[in-house]
């Protein structure tokens, strides 16, 4: 390992330590297609997808013939610099922003993933967990099959090349039907995208236009940076060839009920995003109105813990007439800190990222608008903080329900053990944290802020209902490497 790779792994080690409890975001991705500019438009693409992984990214472009690749660990623009984009030539491109879910943080699993076979060279980003890649996976290997990763992602390519002798647009159709689980991927050929999303549709992905280029992302505000139109949302079940004859749309696979997550809305997208036919910011206002209804409380002020609660606490805020308070200061700058502070610097993971505004706080009832508690350390910490300083009182009111089951489709908590909410009841999780009050917004008015059907959300990681059963495999070791 050389310094400076020393210097990022220590980095990634303290902002792991220190928000351990935070759930950890899924992969981005972004392609372009017929532009001249594709590898530093990809670039910008996943710069703002940069909240969905953080710990590698990549690029691959074709000019039509030849696939070229630049990958690594980190962050975007740690990655790439001008001379790197200059040497990634061709009008097509395909990048990514990986979270590490299924697959160890190495860069042999960075992605995209790409290979050759019979003559043909393919690369595949991809978001989301394929729950029967470990049964998938043996019977490839036992066929013959060499795996270059531990990625669930490389199960796809393989199942493709081992149909391509029914063409492509066959391989990928007989796919989708071995696959199960939680899939937004494209698909680089020498000379094509293909854009794929599960028949549930749990993890976004879009299409855009710019000019005569077409684009793909995981989220719109992607679009947005790079100043390319919103034309639709892929659809569930479909696969969508972008190439030089245009767009040609299959639906591979017939959706037996959309399970779009819920927590893409709540915690992983941008604000500023589109997801699921929602604009994230009147979302996330939204439950704290909801919040407001449900809880009335007095106090003096309504604050978030930077940014998590921010949106959520607007709406709280406006709708019970208490004032807003920004009473936590956030160091955007804490992932540049990769010194370890010493054993005598106590508290020092909560001072570094957040620190309170003493003369705002001291002597108030306060309540802090939170959007999750998954283990529940990190918002002990935060309390112990505040009433450190001489906080009155503190209420916590969280913008979703407790987190009672682990999620097999992408998102890091996937052991009940790791979820606080299984382990104790609200008032055993309050008396834990050290609150004088903790409420959840309940499952009704949290679909309610959305404008799907129920039925058409997943919930799974509230309600224990999974849309797509589960392999006992996939349950057991998919999480352990």
């Amino acid at each position: 390992m050389g310094v400076k790779s020393g210097i990022r792994g220590k980095m990634r080690v303290l902002a792991t330590h220190m928000d351990s409890d935070r759930p950890k975001e899924a992969c981005g991705i972004f392609g372009v297609y017929n532009h001249k500019e594709a590898a530093k438009l990809t670039y910008f693409g996943l710069y703002a997808l940069q909240h969905r992984g953080q710990e590698s990214a990549g690029i691959v472009v074709s000019d039509g013939k030849n696939i070229v690749e630049h990958k690594a660990m980190g962050l975007v623009p740690e990655i790439f610099n001008e001379h790197i984009l200059e040497g990634l030539r061709g009008h097509i491109a395909l990048g990514h922003v990986r979270y590490s879910t299924t697959g160890s943080s190495i860069l042999a699993n960075a992605q995209p993933f790409r290979i050759h076979y019979s003559g043909r060279q393919f690369a595949i980003a991809h978001n989301g967990n394929l729950v029967n890649a470990r049964a998938l996976r043996e019977d490839l290997e036992s066929g013959g099959s060499i795996f270059q990763t531990s990625m669930d992602s490389e199960v796809f390519l393989h199942l493709t090349a081992r149909s391509m002798k029914f063409g492509l647009e066959e391989a990928l159709k007989r796919v989708m039907l071995q696959v199960k689980g939680a899939y937004s991927l494209v698909l680089m050929t020498e000379d094509s995208l293909v854009a794929m999303r599960d028949p549930n549709g749990f993890r976004p992905l879009s299409l855009g236009r710019l000019n005569s280029s077409y684009v793909i992302a995981s989220e719109t505000c992607a679009f947005d940076l790079v100043q390319a139109e919103f034309i639709r949302d892929i659809e569930p079940g479909e696969i969508l060839f972008i190439n030089k004859e245009g767009l040609k749309s299959l639906k591979a696979v017939e959706s037996p009920r959309r399970s779009f997550c819920i927590f893409e809305l709540i915690y992983f997208s941008r604000p500023d995003s589109w997801v699921f036919g929602q604009n994230v910011y009147v979302f996330r206002k939204r439950q704290g109105e909801y919040l407001a209804q449900q809880y009335k409380i007095d106090a003096d002020l309504v604050m978030p813990f930077p940014d998590s609660g921010n949106y959520a606490a607007i709406g709280y805020a406006q709708t019970s007439r208490l004032p807003l308070e920004m009473g936590m200061i956030r160091n955007h700058y804490v992932g540049r800190t990769f010194i370890q502070p010493s054993q005598s610097m106590r508290d020092f993971g909560v001072r570094v990222k957040l620190n309170p505004v003493k003369p705002i706080l001291c002597g108030k009832k306060v309540i802090v608008i939170e959007d999750s508690i998954v283990r529940g350390t990190t918002a002990k910490n935060r309390i112990k903080t505040l009433k450190n300083i001489g906080v009155k009182e503190i209420h916590m009111l969280v913008s979703c329900p407790p987190h009672r089951y682990p999620c097999y489709y992408g998102i890091d908590f996937t052991t009940k053990g790791e979820l606080i909410a299984a382990k104790m009841t609200i008032e055993e999780i309050r008396d834990y944290i050290g609150l004088d009050s903790l409420g959840y917004l309940s499952i009704e008015s949290l679909v309610k802020c959305t404008a799907i059907p129920r039925e058409n959300l997943c919930l799974a990681c509230f309600d224990g209902k999974y849309p797509v059963e589960i392999d006992p495999s996939f349950k057991k070791t998919c999480f352990e490497e």
